[in-house]
């Protein structure tokens, strides 16, 4: 496992590593960036630029921020690939299932009728219609207008 967070390493690195990295766009307050293992193809996470677990630690200009960031990011991913619908949600804590516990973060995975399948319940493995990167560079486009991209 990787020493400290994620979030705050791939933020640090800048925009030159944005796309090694899947930052999408980042601002100052907050930044996305794809999951690298999602749940279904375009899975994305909006994160604040504050490390910190939890959400009241943030100033009101950094919720507002992120807030505002989670609905263009929804937005973006849905239109870009003609999902049916989205969901979007946060967990809190290990307990709550957080992966990556001491930094808050939005998960966006974008859904589409009829995307389930047998193969995680028989062969506990996941279908990806569209290679990861491939995803990266058919939804870059979308978030150029929203904030610093890669380089």
């Amino acid at each position: 496992k990787d020493q400290g967070c994620m979030f705050c390493r791939a933020l640090a690195a800048g925009p030159a590593r944005f796309r090694e990295l899947l930052v999408l766009c980042a601002l100052p307050h907050a930044f996305v960036m794809m999951n690298k293992f999602p749940y279904n193809n375009g899975h994305i996470m909006v994160v604040p630029v504050r490390h910190s677990a939890d959400p009241m630690a943030l100033t009101l200009a950094e919720n507002q921020a992120l807030a505002e960031l989670l609905r263009q990011s929804t937005a973006a991913v849905g239109r870009v690939l003609a999902a049916h619908g989205s969901n979007v949600g946060m967990n809190l804590g290990e307990s709550a299932g957080a992966g990556i516990a001491d930094h808050m973060h939005w998960h966006v995975v974008p859904r589409w009728s009829g995307d389930t399948n047998f193969m995680p319940v028989l062969a506990e493995t996941r279908v990806m219609g569209e290679h990861l990167l491939a995803t990266y560079e058919r939804l870059l486009p979308a978030f150029a207008g929203l904030g610093q991209g890669p380089l």
